[in-house]
């Protein structure tokens, strides 16, 4: 097996057990001003798509993706967590996450590493909360409105409020976190490769 598809194996199973995690305890959620909070769940499917391409980051969205419905069936903690069972919902979104990322991220390609991985974090984040939302909307408008008390026409204008609120926030996040790990992590890989090629001298 080549070198770099065991990379990209290891990759993805690192950065799905960190995915694992983060949907099962509360290392996902960035607490906020107003007891508001911001999550960071995606974030390792866009490291894992900017480090690895698409299919890597498809993989860790698949794992996120599938860990959310689970923990929704199994143990929900609030209202709302019934309706993530749709894998529409709860699936289909984060598997695109990856492969919107890694786009951006290869068209800002030859740019300042941080600015490209910004970019692709930013992008990344806004595709999942703009199809999460989305999705809730399209198959759940009257289920979502009954579990937060509220008329069916409401939601989606309540929608668009929790994407500019919530999804500006994420996006920026994302972008900060995915610079940052992106940055260290190909660091790291130079700084072993210049070792390497030190040591074969």
């Amino acid at each position: 097996m080549e070198h770099s598809s065991v990379r990209k194996i290891v990759t993805a199973g690192a950065l799905g057990a960190v995915s694992v995690v983060m949907a099962i305890t509360p290392l996902g959620y960035l607490p906020w001003f107003g007891g508001i909070s911001i999550t960071i769940m995606h974030i390792p499917v866009i490291v894992a798509a900017v480090l690895e391409g698409p299919v890597v980051g498809t993989v860790v969205g698949l794992i996120f993706g599938v860990t959310s419905l689970v923990r929704a069936a199994v143990a929900p903690l609030t209202p709302l967590d019934p309706i993530f069972t749709n894998p529409l919902v709860s699936v289909l979104p984060r598997l695109l996450i990856g492969v919107a990322a890694w786009g951006v991220f290869r068209l800002f390609r030859g740019k300042l590493m941080p600015i490209a991985a910004g970019a692709a974090g930013a992008v990344g984040s806004i595709v999942n909360t703009v199809l999460v939302l989305g999705m809730l909307w399209l198959t759940s408008a009257q289920p979502l409105a009954a579990a937060l008390g509220m008329e069916t026409a409401a939601v989606p204008g309540m929608l668009v409020g929790v994407a500019l609120s919530n999804g500006l926030l994420e996006a920026a996040a994302a972008a900060i976190f995915t610079s940052a790990v992106v940055s260290a992590w190909r660091g790291i890989e130079s700084g072993g490769k210049a070792r390497l090629a030190s040591e074969g001298k």
